[in-house]
């Protein structure tokens, strides 16, 4: 299909699917070529940030950065041909291999868990990896209680940029029916005539704040895509993918009109990057067709790193066309006995005392003795699921 016929209501970021999995006859080529080439192994975030540069996900990307789309994404949130782009996407190696691998050629890329070679990367460039410029940029701290700090200072000391040719993506065992592409996505809002999409980013498990925002936000437009986040995740209390894929399994067939919404998953990373990722989050949802994007409280963030609302206010930094997806702006849920229902402080004029607050913490200790969230927090078939999957822990 040519790019100008990318089906769906937004054109993707830089104006085309930038897709990098290689037909199967290619494909077949490619993996009797690599098995000469030298060899990297990919981390675990550099096979999920494969896999998003294999589908197009991470369009304009058309693999690693250079030094160039690493600095003007580090210092000014751009790429060099233009496009708003926040967090570095990088691969990067060191010590004797950094030194052997030459500018040119080209570097067969493997997945250590299973052996597989997934892609040929075209080595461009190779230059140093300024990790606590990265950190201290992107991520507002050098902290290395920061998960994503963690992450970034563990990397090697030179990235290795340039384009990839993807020859299979990182084997998985689970969720299959849920991995759709962007194209596929693109497809079926437009078999389903849908011309506003809103997204919604979560990381954990669906509780009634996020249902009341999705509910708001569908009132506004044509469908829903309900996207969990399912890559690599890296702070201490995040729920397994799996367990979050059944409470919105079973939110979705109990309490969303199943023609509005559309569950599938995005396998990305988190970054934890707070403001940054919320810009990244958005941008690889307009890759997906989505149209609007909701920013809610705290989005992306971790600990006490980022404001309230600061993944909000940083779009305010961008213009809106060139971003292209409109976020939709929501203020803290939660359920207000005196108004009977879903609020926020928008909408609510009573006091705390009448709000219904739970910190994670509060949540996760109730969930390890058995005990249910009040219906006020969660909806009593997710907090069944949390409860059997706490249990399941306890004993491993």
């Amino acid at each position: 299909m040519p790019d100008s016929q990318v089906p769906g209501p937004i054109s993707p970021h830089g104006g085309a699917l930038a897709e990098r999995l290689l037909a199967e006859q290619e494909a077949e080529a490619a993996a009797a070529r690599a098995a000469g080439l030298p060899r990297v192994e990919l981390s675990r975030r550099e096979r999920c940030d494969l896999e998003l540069l294999a589908v197009g996900a991470f369009s304009p990307l058309t693999g690693f950065m250079n030094r160039r789309e690493f600095e003007g994404t580090v210092d000014s949130m751009s790429l060099p041909t233009g496009e708003p782009w926040a967090i570095p996407i990088t691969l990067s190696t060191g010590g004797d291999q950094a030194d052997a691998l030459k500018e040119g050629q080209e570097v067969a890329l493997f997945d250590g868990e299973s052996g597989r070679v997934l892609a040929i990367l075209h080595l461009a460039e190779k230059y140093d990896h300024d990790r606590e410029r990265e950190c201290r940029e992107v991520y507002k701290t050098t902290d290395i209680e920061h998960p994503g700090v963690a992450t970034v200072m563990g990397q090697g000391e030179v990235c290795l940029g340039g384009q990839v040719d993807v020859i299979g993506l990182p084997p998985h065992a689970d969720l299959l029916q849920y991995r759709w592409t962007p194209r596929r996505t693109r497809e079926e809002f437009d078999r389903r005539g849908w011309k506003m999409v809103v997204a919604f980013q979560t990381r954990n498990p669906c509780h009634r704040a996020h249902e009341y925002l999705q509910k708001v936000a569908l009132e506004l437009c044509d469908g829903l895509l309900l996207h969990p986040l399912v890559g690599e995740t890296a702070k201490a209390g995040d729920i397994p993918a799996d367990v979050r894929m059944k409470t919105y399994e079973v939110m979705f067939e109990n309490y969303y009109p199943k023609d509005r919404v559309l569950l599938t998953v995005l396998p990305a990373s988190m970054r934890y990057a707070g403001p940054r990722e919320a810009i990244l989050h958005a941008i690889m949802r307009k890759n997906y067709g989505v149209t609007h994007f909701i920013v809610g409280r705290d989005h992306a963030g971790v600990g006490d790193y980022y404001g309230t609302y600061d993944a909000q206010e940083i779009f305010d930094q961008f213009d809106s066309q060139a971003i292209g997806i409109v976020p939709l702006k929501f203020e803290h849920a939660f359920f207000c006995r005196k108004c009977d229902g879903m609020v926020s402080g928008k909408t609510c004029p009573h006091g705390p005392a009448d709000r219904v607050f739970f910190s994670g913490t509060k949540v996760r200790e109730m969930l390890a003795r058995g005990e249910a969230p009040p219906p006020e927090f969660t909806r009593p078939e997710v907090a069944a699921i949390l409860i059997e999957a706490a249990k399941q822990q306890a004993h491993e």
